[in-house]
């Protein structure tokens, strides 16, 4: 199980750091605006933090033998074809959710730091 747990958290966290490299691009191409570059990295934080709401939705019903996560577990480290669908849907729902409330956090910091520099004039 824990083999499972460490998969479901590897495929996940390469996602969302890619999405992290693609809002940080978008951030640095904003920076002589500190405003709005904040203003957009919240935004996008945001919208990330919704996708994977959406994908641990969807990861109830997903089929698993379709899940990167399937794709990357050794033979000899999958769980049995009879709890396979329902312990792999479990795994990546709690993976994404816990990863959509640290995207949270990161936004509302965002969306913090740029409500800062408004008050302050920038």
């Amino acid at each position: 199980m824990e083999e499972m747990r460490r998969v479901a958290y590897e495929t996940v966290l390469r996602a969302c750091g890619f999405a992290s490299l693609a809002i940080f691009c978008v951030m640095i191409g904003l920076s002589f605006l500190p405003r709005e570059s904040f203003q957009a990295g919240g935004f996008l934080s945001l919208l990330m933090t919704l996708v994977l709401v959406l994908k641990a939705h969807e990861a109830r019903t997903k089929d698993h033998r379709r899940t990167e996560m399937w794709l990357y577990l050794a033979k000899e480290n999958r769980p049995p074809q009879a709890s396979a669908q329902r312990t792999i849907s479990m795994l990546m729902r709690e993976t994404y959710l816990m990863f959509a409330r640290w995207t949270a956090m990161i936004s509302i910091v965002m969306w913090a730091i740029a409500l800062l520099f408004s008050f302050i004039g920038l």
